[in-house]
C-alpha cells in the first residue's frame, strides 16, 4: 500500500495477540490484534513488514567496526525494530512496530508502538 497521507502518532499499544506464540520473543510476527487508547483492533491483513536493525543514539557508539555489518543484518541484543503495515477490521490502516529495546531492567522484553495511521490513495 502506498499511503497518500499519514498521521504520526508514536504511542504505545498493548495486549498484542498472535495466531501462535512467537518462537523468539524478540522476533515477533505480525499481531492478530492489539489495544490502543482502550480500543481493541483486529488485524485482518498484514500489508507490509520489514526490519530495521540500525543502532540509534548511544547504542551507535558501542560496537566495534568489524561487527557492525553483521549486527545490521541480524540485530543485536536490545537493538532493532520490526515494522508492520496493517489493515484492521474497521477498515483503518496503521503502521505499528515492535522495539526490541528494553524499557528498564525489570522489563527486558521490548515494547509495541503505533507509529502512524495511514490513509490510502483513492485511485
Amino acid at each position: 500500500m502506498n499511503p497518500s497521507s499519514l498521521e504520526f502518532l508514536s504511542e504505545p499499544i498493548s495486549n498484542t495477540q498472535y495466531s501462535s506464540p512467537p518462537t523468539q520473543i524478540k522476533k515477533p510476527p505480525c499481531p492478530v490484534s492489539f489495544t490502543w487508547r482502550g480500543e481493541e483492533f483486529i488485524v485482518i491483513a498484514c500489508l507490509a513488514e520489514w526490519k530495521d536493525f540500525s543502532r540509534r543514539g548511544r547504542m551507535r557508539q558501542n560496537m566495534q567496526p568489524k561487527h557492525i555489518h553483521t549486527a545490521s543484518q541480524r540485530g543485536s541484543w536490545g537493538v532493532g525494530r520490526f515494522y508492520f503495515d496493517v489493515k484492521t477490521d474497521n477498515n483503518r490502516f496503521f503502521r505499528i512496530y515492535y522495539d526490541r529495546a528494553p524499557s528498564d531492567s525489570n522489563d527486558r522484553t521490548g515494547s509495541w508502538f503505533i507509529l502512524a495511521e495511514l490513509f490510502p490513495s483513492k485511485v
